[in-house]
């Protein structure tokens, strides 16, 4: 009787090693949307301290069903997104983005945004990079010389 146990013990493990190492490959919708950004990255250059760091990302829904996209989340608060798109853009079409970073924060950045959609790779990660220069200095003020 034991050695019925231990054989049937031994096979059930073997079955569920066997399931386990099955990996489902999720069904990719040959239809599905498709996010294609002119470009990934800004770089930013250098940078005046307090200078416009208003810029945009441009994107291209290049599959066969509309994109929607459903979240773009900055990586910190230094960096604030605006006007990104809550309706679905059609194939084919278009659409941006604004994007503007703290330029108060002195020294070298780069800072991620992730964008969520329906698309068939659902994130998308973006990088805004740069160097913000350091505050001018504000030139000494002349004091006037003592009278007598």
């Amino acid at each position: 009787m034991k050695k019925v146990i231990a054989t049937l013990s031994l096979v059930f493990c073997f079955v569920m090693m066997s399931h386990a190492q099955e990996v489902a490959t999720p069904n990719i919708d040959p239809n599905a949307p498709d996010l294609k950004f002119d470009s990934e990255v800004i770089d930013y250059g250098m940078l005046d301290y307090d200078g416009n760091t208003l810029r945009e990302f441009k994107f291209k829904n290049t599959g066969k069903s509309p994109l929607i996209l459903s979240n773009v989340q900055t990586q910190c608060g230094c960096t604030n997104v605006d006007g990104w798109p809550k309706e679905p853009i059609a194939p084919g079409k278009t659409a941006t983005f604004k994007v503007k970073y703290d330029s108060k924060r002195v020294g070298k950045f780069d800072k991620k945004i992730t964008v969520t959609s329906n698309a068939k790779n659902p994130s998308v990660i973006l990088t805004i990079k740069g160097e913000v220069k350091p505050a001018p200095v504000a030139p000494a003020t002349a004091t006037p010389a003592p009278t007598k």
